[in-house]
């Protein structure tokens, strides 16, 4: 009776649209469920999302979930985990994400899933990173280590939105590094961030990585920017 209660004075929305959830719906509607643009990234080896990173950085796999269109429902449930502390949606995302992996043969040489980190003074302001549930849920679902402390953020800069690729790419350059001790050589590092757009944050992420003896990258994000 309470919960009934509480579910009226303040209903559950979508985290898409914003309409109010049925009882057995849960952060996301049905509705926007079938909406959203799946990208099935898994089913083809040689994905877009791979080939943001060729002849940069070496990497084994690549993937994304869904695709990220400006004022689209993936834009804002994103905003809404990004900014908006609703972190079950990166929980919801990341259960979708570990159905397209599980049955994957690559999946099954994955150690440890590694978060893109956020500079611990935006982690202060935010209280969060927003690819936390995701990870771990991940994390859940694959059996796979959850290691958020490999990677650093050394430089606290404000958002990289306006700036050309150029200069994005010199800003990252010193931006990201790899603490590491015997136990991480050989291994093999899943890679995750929010959304996929120039590859330049998880290009940077990906060279610390890479100072690790014998270590090979696979990467996945919840969405890919798409025009």
């Amino acid at each position: 009776m309470f919960e009934n209660l509480i579910n009226v004075l303040f209903p559950k929305v979508c985290s898409g649209c914003s309409n109010h959830l049925l009882s057995n719906e849960n952060v996301i509607c049905t509705i926007c469920r079938h909406e959203i643009p799946l990208t099935n990234h898994h089913l083809n080896p040689e994905n877009e999302a791979l080939k943001k990173f060729y002849g940069k950085i070496p990497v084994e796999f690549a993937s994304t979930l869904v695709y990220f269109h400006k004022k689209g429902i993936v834009q804002e449930m994103i905003h809404n985990l990004k900014y908006r502390g609703h972190e079950g949606i990166g929980a919801v995302l990341g259960e979708w994400q570990a159905d397209t992996l599980k049955n994957l043969p690559v999946a099954s040489t994955f150690d440890e899933i590694i978060p893109v980190p956020l500079h611990k003074k935006r982690l202060k302001e935010r209280g969060y990173n927003q690819v936390s549930s995701f990870g771990l849920t991940l994390s859940e679902k694959l059996k796979i280590n959850y290691n958020p402390n490999i990677l650093s953020r050394n430089i606290y800069s404000k958002t990289q939105v306006r700036k050309n690729l150029l200069n994005r790419t010199e800003v990252l350059e010193h931006v990201f590094d790899v603490q590491f001790s015997e136990k991480e050589y050989n291994k093999h590092f899943l890679l995750i961030d929010d959304v996929l757009t120039t590859g330049s944050t998880l290009e940077a992420c990906g060279r610390a990585l890479l100072k690790i003896p014998g270590a090979k990258i696979s990467i996945v994000c919840m969405a890919m920017s798409h025009s």
